[in-house]
């Protein structure tokens, strides 16, 4: 059996050979804790047979209450000898992080672990080195290769990856601890506001009356621009999430128009776009229509329309819209068309939420409206505007 599926089976649980990075490694419960003992093994016959009498050790002492937390017993020399080299069986760093991507897995959504920790590993992957006990040469290469915000979030992921690889007890010090501290972000870099760059009224009005009458097809299709006009009122009308508004059916929207229950969205995953229940920062959201909000749903919902069908499907396969596509085939090109200068289509979020508050609108129920907390308005949004003007007193 290939060491990947080969377990050790007891009444108490079973002890698995995995192969990480070319080494086996073996994976079991014990206690409540998943455990994780690198044995520093090259995945061949050999030590393969090696691996599988100590999995059968391991699944003994459980069987017979007499198994070692502290799993010295378990660990092999701290060298071993292979065509005359003494090779290091402390575990890698990559060791270490295949088991914590495997530990945060079931706490993340899919689309986390697919942007942010697909990119974490593929910086862990441009290392020069895996070796815990050259940290100063890892440290230097991400200050180097890395952007420092990036460089501070993926360094402060190592560090708790040690620290989860104690608890685990598969190493005993975090030599990350404290390093991410030491990692100075620009100061023109620290902040968030600066992506926060909402369009005034008069520039949405225009961008929206440009989709409204551009009869421009996008080269990759025969589609009108004109055809998401719709779905661009609507994220400016609601300030929601585009990834929440592609997700949205119409058994979603009462059926007087009052209202609109946010409870999906459509998210990248390993295994693609995927639409997950619940949002982003909750469970699910309310939004209550306004007048002219209820009478542009009114007016776009196809008469006799299925409940389970969607409000802004993809003009050329009926599913969701691949929001990607549109920023860079179709928004870009409209934005450059009217002469405004280039932003994200989630500034319509930004947009709204400056708005409201400029109307009026207090911070904590314009957070109930979006889906942020109130600190969040309050520190990126309340008190921000771009023209302000200095009362007499």
């Amino acid at each position: 059996m290939p060491a990947t599926q080969r377990k050790v089976k007891s009444d108490k649980g079973s002890v698995q050979i995995k192969v990480s990075h070319s080494r086996l490694q073996l994976v079991f419960t014990y206690g409540g804790k998943r455990r994780y003992l690198s044995t520093g093994y090259p995945d061949s016959p050999r030590y393969r047979r090696v691996a599988e009498r100590k999995a059968a050790i391991i699944e003994e002492d459980i069987d017979k209450e007499r198994f070692d937390i502290t799993l010295d017993k378990y660990r092999p020399q701290p060298k071993f000898v292979q065509d005359d080299t003494a090779v290091d069986l402390k575990p890698s760093l990559a060791e270490l992080w295949d088991g914590f991507i495997e530990f945060k897995r079931p706490q993340c959504s899919p689309s986390t672990m697919y942007k942010q920790y697909r990119t974490f590993t593929n910086y862990l992957l441009a290392l020069p080195t895996h070796d815990l006990d050259q940290v100063p040469l890892i440290m230097e290469h991400c200050l180097k290769k890395i952007p420092p915000k990036s460089c501070k979030r993926f360094i402060t992921r190592l560090s708790a990856c040690c620290k989860w690889a104690i608890q685990a007890e598969s190493i005993g010090t975090n030599p990350f601890a404290g390093m991410a501290s030491i990692i100075k972000i620009p100061k023109g870099q620290r902040g968030d506001d600066d992506d926060i760059y909402p369009f005034s009224v008069e520039e949405r009005d225009v961008i929206l009356e440009a989709f409204r009458a551009d009869s421009a097809c996008s080269k990759f299709s025969q589609v009108k621009h004109s055809y998401y006009y719709p779905f661009l009122c609507f994220l400016f009308k609601t300030g929601c999430r585009p990834s929440e508004a592609i997700a949205l059916q119409w058994k979603h929207i009462d059926k007087d128009f009052s209202r609109i229950r946010f409870v999906q969205a459509v998210v990248e995953s390993e295994e693609g776009r995927v639409c997950k229940a619940g949002l982003k920062t909750q469970e699910r959201r309310e939004f209550p229509c306004n007048q002219s909000l209820g009478k542009f749903l009114r007016e776009i919902k196809p008469h006799g329309c299925d409940p389970d069908s969607l409000l802004f499907p993809s003009p050329r396969t009926g599913t969701w819209i691949n929001t990607g596509n549109f920023q860079e085939r179709i928004w870009k090109s409209v934005l450059n068309k009217v002469g405004i200068e280039y932003r994200k289509p989630y500034q319509t979020r930004h947009t709204f939420i400056t708005l409201a508050l400029d109307h009026g609108l207090d911070a904590k129920d314009v957070a109930r409206l979006v889906g942020n907390s109130p600190e969040v308005i309050y520190k990126h949004y309340a008190g921000k505007k771009r023209d302000l003007s200095i009362p007499e007193f």
